[in-house]
């Protein structure tokens, strides 16, 4: 049964834009201890909204794992998973809209603020869809952002 989760990222240094570019991409130089449990969680098939932290603080798109954890190059002792992406959000999901979703009450994406990787639930993650424009957006792949130059 996959799961879900919500990861940030500062998109100067690595955007939701730069992983559809590759095409397949390592996540990793995440230090947080609780961070580091839920990528050594993730499993094959997961899914992932790419949240950009900074100025834009909104999700901007889907990502898949795409295998089991492995070692951070740079920190052995740490995990990183390989992700591609799915696709983009219709709309970014600001942070603003999700603190309004009774659904986001007592997540830790709202009660941990700096905290890179968030587990979501199944509703969390089927709202977030939504708002961005993407029921039902489990299997199919979802549209690129014909807005964002990354996606060109």
């Amino acid at each position: 049964m996959a799961r879900y989760w919500l990861l940030k990222t500062e998109p100067e240094e690595y955007s939701f834009g730069d992983l559809v570019r590759e095409g397949r991409g390592l996540w990793d130089g995440v230090r947080n201890p609780q961070a580091q449990a839920g990528l050594g969680a993730m499993a094959p098939g997961d899914r992932a909204a790419v949240y950009h932290t900074g100025r834009e603080r909104a999700a901007v798109g889907v990502a898949e794992v795409a295998a089991p954890p492995r070692p951070d190059p740079a920190e052995p002792r740490c995990a990183a998973v390989e992700l591609v992406p799915v696709g983009w959000l219709e709309r970014p999901v600001t942070l603003g809209e999700l603190r309004a979703e009774a659904e986001f009450a007592g997540s830790p994406l709202l009660r941990q603020p700096r905290l890179s990787v968030v587990p979501l639930t199944e509703g969390q993650w089927k709202r977030l869809l939504a708002l961005g424009g993407l029921p039902g957006a489990a299997g199919p792949r979802p549209p690129r952002r014909p807005s964002d130059p990354s996606s060109r």
